[in-house]
């Protein structure tokens, strides 16, 4: 409902990767549902409120409302393709791409649920947290936003991430919306 949470797994020796962040009016791995388990965690240090919706609940819903079952069922196709697009990110793109590829995201996301203007979003993350999503150093996050900041990109000061100019760094993060799946499909029609 309020603030930003992430899943997360801790590795072995520590590390920890962040997988996802959600945002108010997400859905929190539904499939837990099915499964009865979790494989990762989830952290709320952001300043979040939360709704626990009971797994009897979400039963009564998927057995009884199939309008709300399909609803569920695209938010977690809609999880699955982020996180494709996370991995193609990590996999691919150089930490300063793949660093602005999430503050396009996050500015997406955020603005869908009315919580960004056209060009600024709160981020309450810390660069360590930043770190943890690019599976990079703390050090080499730094790197990758002074040099977004060095190229007029993005400004990012008092856990507060304005965009000068959105389209210039949507071109530069190669950032393509449509993973997101923010226009639904109507009649059959193709999505835009």
């Amino acid at each position: 409902m309020e603030g930003v949470a992430c899943r997360y797994k801790i590795l072995p020796n520590g590390r920890r990767q962040i997988m996802a962040f959600l945002v108010p009016g997400d859905f929190c791995d539904l499939h837990v549902a099915l499964l009865g388990l979790m494989d990762h965690s989830i952290g709320t240090s952001w300043g979040c409120t939360v709704v626990d919706i009971p797994r009897a609940t979400i039963d009564n819903l998927t057995a009884h409302h199939p309008r709300i079952t399909r609803a569920l069922w695209w938010a977690t196709l809609v999880d699955e393709a982020t996180l494709r697009e996370w991995l193609v990110n990590m996999g691919q793109r150089d930490a300063d791409r793949q660093m602005a590829h999430l503050f396009c995201e996050s500015l997406v996301r955020l603005q869908t649920v009315g919580r960004a203007s056209e060009d600024s979003f709160e981020f309450p993350i810390s660069q360590a947290d930043l770190a943890d999503v690019l599976g990079i150093t703390s050090v080499h996050a730094n790197r990758a936003l002074q040099d977004l900041r060095a190229k007029g990109l993005v400004e990012w000061r008092s856990k507060r991430v304005q965009v000068p100019n959105v389209p210039r760094l949507r071109a530069f993060a190669e950032f393509d919306p449509k993973y997101l799946h923010l226009k639904g499909r109507e009649s059959g029609d193709k999505q835009a």
